[in-house]
């Protein structure tokens, strides 16, 4: 308890040493981050080096996985689900992608809910995230290109814009 004062006091004076609690060890990312799956399949181990078991394994190229803590070329990683473990580096990608998390989402040509539909997304359809603005995101899937609600996606965050 006293150790947890003491590090929040800390991190009040220094608000830079605040800021490098949110930045990965080894790239200096922040954290959380997004990132998606390269490989068509990857393992989900117990801890950050290949002697320890496989706790889950990934199946689908493109998934988006939020990066929460990083260990040498290890990262720890979570599905939408909250599934994942320490997966090695060359099995993810900085390539961006969401996953739909709604039934029949629309997807519109422009950002505004008024903008006519161009295209109707199932759940778990993953697609390209091409760029976010406060409330939406413009996605790609093969040659369907539009707008959709965040809060209909999972591999962005709330405040997130690029």
């Amino acid at each position: 308890m006293k150790t947890t004062l003491v590090l929040a006091a800390l991190l009040a004076a220094f608000p830079v040493l605040a800021q490098a609690l949110d930045r990965g060890p080894v790239t200096n990312l922040p954290l959380p981050r997004y990132v998606s799956m390269k490989a068509s399949e990857g393992n989900a181990r117990r801890g950050p080096d290949t002697s320890h078991r496989v706790d889950w394994v990934f199946t689908r190229r493109d998934l988006p996985l939020r990066v929460t803590a990083e260990y040498e070329h290890w990262r720890r990683v979570e599905d939408a689900e909250g599934q994942g473990g320490w997966m090695h580096y060359a099995l993810l990608s900085g390539v961006r992608s969401v996953l739909v998390q709604g039934d029949m989402v629309q997807m519109h040509n422009a950002p505004d809910g008024a903008s006519s539909v161009a295209a109707l997304l199932e759940r778990g359809v993953i697609a390209q995230v091409r760029a976010c603005q406060i409330d939406w995101c413009r996605l790609e899937i093969g040659t369907a290109r539009g707008w959709v609600e965040k809060r209909h996606i999972w591999g962005v965050s709330e405040d997130e814009e690029f």
